[in-house]
């Protein structure tokens, strides 16, 4: 006599999965929601992302509210967040003007936004002309199983800020605008760079943003970037393993080689 051997167990509503990547503290799912640790910036957020919702932007988690931990409780957003080292097809053209064009989407729906007596995690930059997301990178991102971008997450260093600086670093991550020596990409020549900068721009908006504007900015988010983890490393938790990594000096060698190619990467048509 034979038997069926029992079907896998539905994991319980309550079960917490802890989920890859970030610095912010421990993130996990539970069925469909996600739990994180919340902060004085939570409430001006979840106001953010209400007002994306309510915009028709719909790639950004909904706030739910907090658990009985005090954590905040958002949607879960299915599909697959590149890590590094990234699978090869974060490199397509395509993917890199779908992230210029959901960015722009952001932008156009925050421009003018006044959320009053907000607070947010990170300084805000003039001018101020939109709500930046302020770490558009793949690890913050979310893909289908055609690579069509579906979500933008991890909204916690949002705040006030140029159109420049947001697109800078979704640049720098996904051109991506880095030296040689940069341990999470392959070696991509200072050309092939400059086509896929103005590709960027152009998927974003030609008669917004040009390279040589996004480079400047670039210079400017990686310096302050150094600053953040050298300074923060002694008095935020969060930013103690970055420092142990060597993100500092990973910024450092970049933004010296943006400076010194910054005239062949503004050159180049998409």
């Amino acid at each position: 006599m034979t038997t069926t051997p029992d079907p896998t167990p539905e994991p319980k509503p309550d079960t917490e999965e802890a989920l890859a990547g970030g610095f912010s503290g421990p993130v996990v799912r539970v069925g469909e929601t996600v739990r994180r640790p919340t902060g004085p910036w939570t409430p001006t957020v979840h106001a953010l992302l209400d007002h994306l919702q309510a915009t028709g932007f719909t790639r950004a988690p909904r706030p739910l509210g907090l658990d009985d931990h005090d954590r905040e409780v958002l949607t879960y957003l299915p599909g697959e967040v590149p890590l590094y080292p990234l699978p090869d097809w974060c490199w397509d053209d395509d993917v890199l003007a779908q992230v210029g064009r959901a960015l722009r989407e952001v932008h156009d729906a925050t421009t003018g936004l006044q959320l009053p007596e907000g607070t947010w995690k990170v300084a805000t930059h003039q001018p101020a002309e939109v709500i930046c997301h302020n770490d558009v990178g793949p690890y913050n991102t979310v893909f289908d199983d055609d690579h069509q971008l579906t979500g933008l997450i991890d909204w916690d260093f949002a705040s006030p800020g140029p159109r420049a600086w947001d697109l800078a670093y979704a640049a720098y991550r996904f051109v991506p605008l880095v030296a040689d020596t940069n341990p999470d990409t392959p070696a991509v020549p200072v050309a092939e760079q400059a086509r896929r900068l103005a590709l960027l721009c152009q998927a974003y908006g030609p008669d917004l943003l040009t390279p040589a504007e996004v480079l400047d900015r670039a210079q400017e988010r990686l310096a302050e970037g150094i600053s953040r983890i050298v300074a923060l490393r002694r008095h935020d938790p969060a930013e103690q393993e970055p420092y142990r990594l060597g993100h500092h000096l990973i910024y450092a060698h970049d933004l010296e080689h943006i400076w010194d190619h910054r005239d062949a990467l503004a050159s180049a048509e998409p």
